[in-house]
């Protein structure tokens, strides 16, 4: 796996992943950014965000159930000296789906919290890190409708 990130100018850098996909990233005006891009550490959220969700649907549709939708919203604190780094992090899920076993959504999180997950792995060395999980069974929506 390979990436850069080419200084574009001010403070913007053009991401490039070696899959071809790039992402422009920038500061805040008041570091000497133009404030055009997302900020890096804001990038390494994303990037948990997107790496635990693709494990959790991976996971719940390799165990049969039907997912109609899954969110990851991160929250976090940076430690307030150099290097910044975060402290603590917050994972809500937000699963739903056709006749979807809040038991096996328990399961696909915590395996790739704890197993599947390189980020959230890489990640939790640092910081301490928690979830909440909300499971919406679109089955039982269509039904009180």
């Amino acid at each position: 796996m390979k990436a850069r990130a080419k200084w574009v100018e001010g403070m913007a850098f053009m991401g490039e992943a070696g899959s071809g996909h790039a992402v422009m990233m920038d500061g805040a005006p008041d570091h000497g950014g133009r404030n055009i891009g997302i900020r890096p550490m804001e990038m390494l959220l994303i990037g948990l965000a997107g790496c635990t969700g693709f494990d959790v649907v991976s996971i719940l549709r390799k165990g049969r159930e039907t997912v109609t939708g899954c969110e990851v919203e991160v929250e976090a604190e940076r430690a307030a000296t150099d290097p910044k780094v975060f402290t603590r992090i917050h994972l809500h899920y937000r699963i739903s789906g056709k006749g979807l076993s809040r038991a096996k959504a328990e399961r696909a999180v915590t395996l790739s919290k704890e197993k599947y997950c390189s980020a959230s792995i890489m990640l939790g060395a640092t910081a301490e890190t928690s979830y909440a999980l909300d499971v919406i069974d679109e089955l039982q929506k269509d039904e009180a409708a």
